[in-house]
């Protein structure tokens, strides 16, 4: 009897010693997330705060408009996403279609709805191009066209720039080898029983795929609802969303008002939460959320309207929007262009060094720590921990970042690094690892374990 324990004991040792880098990966990002959540929470639940958000008539209102535009964005997004692919697929332009991605990606969001204000508001880009021959306008309307009552705005800008990424982390799992050749030979048999391509994606392929993308499409969810950054920008006033509302309270000076800031967070945390399990009801939702998608998808693609095309058609007047903007001067309406060219700005710019090499070096120390992290914890953790931590890690993506900014900012304080180069990293590489762990984990789980083995016989070390 002594014999198997200690053997069971020496063998359980030697698997907790081999598998001690994984765990401390694993402490190193569960600690700061654990604590921050403990922190918001504890900060959010103040009787006299929810009080005094029921109370406030702002509150109702700007929930409602969260909602809407959030769910609306996020429909959007995902039929737009489903027929690109369902078009990528049937033409087997999935791959060509990844290499103009990145640039779609690497356009920030607060840039996104500075294009459009530029390109919509009264005295923008489009009704100037039609104006005055057009229109018969010598001065720019009094219409609302941004930061209008209905969320449109919002949800434009919130729709550009989603499709993006949830599409990069489709064609990041379809353009696995082992997928790759899978979906192929289920598209051909479809085929052969008389489903034409489209179909065969759509009622073959689209179901399979659709569930593989919870977890980014809650992604895309949470940051429509709690989006601060474009709404300020380009979202309504009358009423705000609740995540403006939050972002204002959560810097007020007074203490009672921070507190109702924290607890409209945690509001805004439980609709999340309250959208998430809609989502996990894939039996009563999901099926038949994927068959609707898949019957849209499918009537769109009997129109010959090339969407990619359109896509970055929009990008590239955006970007030509905000690099004429970045050196106009007097430019009256309804002119097409300047009257005054100017390099002010950049100036400006320019004379904020400081300030820009502290953002570049936050990125860039931040995404390469995620990306280091990400590497070394598929490498050297089991295939188990990752299946059950990866939800922890994607914890910061899914929740609001109004609720992460309290609770990283009470850890902060706790630790004594708030206002420090170390708080700030912090904070930084947790919001960007989870998007690096959903676009490195596809390429690691694509791989066929025995071409480590076929690699050792060689001699090769791991």
């Amino acid at each position: 009897m002594a014999a198997p324990l200690r053997g069971l004991s020496s063998s359980g040792l030697t698997n907790l010693t081999a598998n001690l880098p994984a765990l401390a990966l694993a402490a190193l990002v569960l600690l700061p997330i654990v604590w921050s959540l403990v922190s918001a929470l504890a900060q959010s639940l103040d009787w006299a705060a929810w009080q005094a958000l029921w109370a406030d008539p702002q509150s109702l209102p700007a929930w409602r408009m969260t909602v809407w535009t959030g769910l609306v964005s996020t429909a959007l997004t995902w039929l737009t996403v489903a027929s690109l692919l369902a078009s990528g697929f049937i033409r087997k332009q999935l791959t060509r279609g990844m290499q103009w991605l990145p640039a779609l990606l690497a356009t920030p969001h607060a840039a996104m709805a500075i294009g459009l204000v530029l390109w919509l508001s009264p005295s923008g880009w489009a009704l100037r191009l039609v104006s005055p021959s057009l229109t018969g306008f010598t001065s720019p309307p009094a219409w609302v066209t941004t930061q209008d009552a209905w969320g449109l705005g919002l949800i434009l800008a919130l729709w550009l720039k989603e499709v993006p990424f949830l599409l990069w982390i489709a064609c990041a799992h379809l353009l696995r080898e082992d997928v790759r050749r899978r979906t192929l030979a289920e598209s051909t048999v479809a085929q052969t029983l008389g489903y034409t391509p489209a179909q065969a994606f759509t009622q073959v392929l689209w179901p399979q795929l659709a569930p593989r993308l919870g977890w980014p499409a809650l992604a895309v969810l949470a940051y429509g609802l709690t989006v601060v950054d474009m709404a300020i920008i380009i979202g309504p006033t009358t009423p705000p969303t609740l995540a403006l509302l939050a972002w204002g309270w959560l810097n007020d000076a007074d203490l009672a008002t921070q507190a109702q800031g924290a607890a409209a967070a945690l509001l805004l945390t439980v609709t999340v939460g309250a959208a998430a399990a809609l989502l996990g009801l894939r039996k009563m939702v999901l099926r038949v959320w994927v068959q609707f998608t898949g019957s849209l998808v499918l009537r769109a693609q009997k129109t010959p309207v090339n969407a990619a095309g359109m896509f970055l058609a929009v990008y590239a007047a955006v970007w030509w929007a905000l690099a004429v903007g970045s050196v106009s001067g007097v430019w009256a309406f309804p002119d097409l262009f300047p009257s005054l060219w100017t390099l002010q700005a950049w100036h400006s710019v320019a004379d904020s060094a400081a300030t820009l090499w502290t953002t570049l070096a936050l990125a860039a120390v931040s995404a390469s720590a995620s990306v280091l992290w990400v590497v070394a914890w598929l490498e050297l953790a089991p295939r188990t921990w990752h299946t059950a931590l990866r939800p922890a890690y994607l914890l910061p993506m899914v929740l609001p970042a109004v609720l992460w900014v309290v609770g990283l900012y009470g850890a902060a304080l706790h630790w004594r690094i708030e206002g420090q180069w170390l708080g700030l990293i912090i904070a930084h590489s947790l919001m960007v690892l989870p998007f690096c762990l959903l676009s490195l984990a596809p390429a690691y789980l694509a791989v066929d374990a025995r071409q480590a083995a076929v690699a050792a016989s060689l001699g090769h070390s791991r």
